[in-house]
């Protein structure tokens, strides 16, 4: 998917200019510019703090223009989009709801994969199971190594982060209420 392009076409059709969203959202003008001429790739927590300023969550922005559709019941792996990256692919379940209440991932860290040097933090609570590979997650100062079938259920509020620590894939399933994605 091509972030740029979608990051320029919900601002305009949002009514705002560059200099206008990076000041709602607390960055500079240049960041803004970068990102839509896919200069530089923002990571999730940039891409989220750019969005605060639409106010717009990561799922709503992915699926901005789509049309209206039916609520689904099931999906099949490809209909699940990808809001994360190369490294770290975040697929999410269920946006054909206008109203989720809960935010279902399924998380695929390449080896060595992580979040980022800063820390996570937002409203709300995440879980999840590891299905395989092993994920180091912090939380707060916490941190442990997990691997298939240990999980993880904690208040986001307080600092995360996941990092791939093993030299396989690893694979989750997790979930995030209220939905941050």
């Amino acid at each position: 998917m091509d972030v740029g392009a979608r990051l320029r076409m919900v601002r305009e059709r949002m009514g705002l200019s560059q200099r206008e969203l990076a000041k709602r959202a607390g960055v500079t003008n240049g960041t803004i510019s970068l990102i839509e001429q896919n200069r530089v790739s923002p990571s999730i927590s940039s891409l989220r703090k750019v969005l605060e300023g639409l106010p717009m969550t990561l799922s709503d922005f992915f699926t901005f223009d789509a049309d209206p559709q039916q609520p689904r019941v099931f999906y099949t792996p490809d209909e699940l989009p990808n809001l994360g990256n190369e490294q770290i692919q975040l697929l999410l379940v269920g946006t054909s709801h206008e109203r989720r209440d809960i935010a279902i991932l399924r998380e695929v860290y390449q080896p060595e994969a992580d979040t980022g040097p800063e820390m996570l933090m937002h409203e709300g609570q995440e879980g999840g199971v590891v299905l395989k590979g092993r994920i180091e997650v912090t939380v707060g100062n916490d941190v442990r190594v997990l691997g298939p079938g240990d999980a993880y259920y904690f208040d986001s509020k307080l600092p995360h982060r996941f990092r791939n620590v093993g030299g396989d894939i690893c694979e989750i399933v997790s979930a995030s209420s209220p939905p941050t994605f």
